[in-house]
């Protein structure tokens, strides 16, 4: 039975990872990484509705005094 030649497989090993570094460094590249996020002041809107100006006060039944 003949023996498997496996001279050339380091070469060929090394330079397929060689290979595909490169091709994903290339593809890595190509692609914008945005910068970090500043935070921006937001201006609160203050909305007026008909129950900010009235005093209103909610009874639950179980806050009422007992009898």
């Amino acid at each position: 039975m003949p023996q498997l030649n496996t001279s050339t497989w380091a070469i060929t090993i090394m330079s397929v990872i060689i290979t595909l570094f490169i091709v994903f460094q290339l593809k890595i590249s190509n692609h914008y990484y945005y910068l970090d996020p500043e935070p921006t002041l937001i201006k609160s809107q203050t909305h007026t509705t008909p129950w900010e100006t009235k005093w209103t006060k909610i009874y639950l039944p179980l806050s009422l005094p007992l009898r």
